[in-house]
């Protein structure tokens, strides 16, 4: 049984994908999309060792191995030319969801053409990296997992030359912001905490750094104007 979190990942996926689901973890997801008949292959791909033997386990009592390979490495790096068009990465930091796409051997990301990615923090370097390489968001979701909030972006391939949004909406998510999510204002309030924190940590601080004191002032202002617009 899937958790809030992977069924709206699991939603993103289009049909019959051939899916790379990086950091796979328990192979949870590609067991449900296989068990749900949304893809008809799915790869699924861990380096941690403990996780790796448990996919393997979950994946041969499901008797589902000619439909989910689990393989042992690092990002994409498993990963030939040619053998999916869509990629799952969940779980991890922004940074490090972009450097896993940044690192992608020569030519796998060539057929890909649905990405979706669900960072737990870093979203604006997750997004900045995005529209920065030709993958321009196409969706973003907010869900609600016994009560904490995760942001999932899916992306497709695109013109390099796609505007980036400012630093605020890189950070807000610019789609959620434009199709004013249900969850947005939960969104906004945690991202006002984030920053009064850091502001209070700084003025607290014996040596204040005026520049960065005025840059999370401006985005504090930014975020509560955003949240008065709701």
């Amino acid at each position: 049984m899937l958790g809030a979190r992977l069924r709206k990942i699991a939603g993103l996926v289009p049909s019959d994908s051939r899916l790379a689901d990086i950091g796979t973890d328990h192979a949870l997801l590609p067991l449900y999309l296989v068990q749900k008949g949304i893809c008809p292959q799915v790869i699924g791909v861990e380096k941690a060792p403990g996780p790796l033997q448990a996919a393997l386990r979950a994946v041969s009592k499901s008797g589902l191995e000619r439909y989910i390979d689990v393989r042992e490495g690092d990002g994409l790096e498993p990963i030939a030319p040619g053998e999916v068009n869509a990629v799952v990465i969940a779980g991890m930091g922004g940074q490090t969801i972009a450097n896993v796409l940044e690192r992608a051997p020569q030519g796998v990301l060539i057929g890909v053409r649905s990405l979706v990615l669900q960072p737990m923090n870093r979203g604006a370097a997750l997004r900045e990296w995005l529209y920065g390489h030709g993958w321009p968001p196409v969706g973003e979701e907010l869900v609600d997992e016994s009560g904490r909030l995760y942001e999932i972006i899916a992306a497709k391939p695109g013109q390099r030359e796609a505007v980036t949004p400012d630093e605020i909406l890189l950070e807000v998510g610019p789609l959620l912001w434009e199709n004013r999510h249900p969850l947005l204002a939960n969104h906004l309030a945690e991202l006002i905490q984030k920053y009064e924190r850091m502001y209070e940590g700084i003025v607290r601080a014996s040596a204040c750094d005026p520049c960065k004191r005025a840059e999370i002032e401006a985005r504090l202002h930014s975020l509560k104007e955003m949240m008065k617009c709701l």
